[in-house]
């Protein structure tokens, strides 16, 4: 499992955790796409956010390893934020490609790329 040095662990004064220590014996975690309702807790939708930045700082636009980034966390972006880079995904891989949809990124996260929401 890639470990993404510089990678923050976890977001600032709270407990949403962005990376994993070590990587799980029986396999990864599997990526699936979480639903994001409107009536999520500001707390959530800061993780969210602050995963975003994190992964746009990290990665820009360039296809990432999943390594020991948290499936939790990633799973409330995966499907439209994050995508699969390559056609033969594998959602249970520590070495699956993926890569951030920009336009769909800058909809949804418009603090993260400089934009003022409406």
């Amino acid at each position: 499992m890639l470990k993404h040095r510089g990678f923050p662990g976890r977001l600032a004064s709270t407990d949403f955790q962005f990376t994993l220590r070590r990587a799980n014996p029986k396999g990864a975690t599997p990526l699936t796409r979480r639903e994001r309702k409107r009536d999520r807790k500001p707390a959530d939708r800061r993780a969210d956010q602050g995963f975003m930045k994190a992964l746009w700082e990290q990665f820009g636009d360039q296809p990432f390893e999943r390594g020991n980034l948290d499936a939790g966390r990633l799973s409330w972006l995966f499907g439209r934020e994050v995508v699969p880079a390559v056609g033969d995904f594998d959602p249970e891989s520590y070495d699956a490609l993926l890569v951030i949809d920009v336009a769909v990124a800058r909809a949804s996260f418009p603090e993260v790329f400089g934009e003022r929401s409406a």
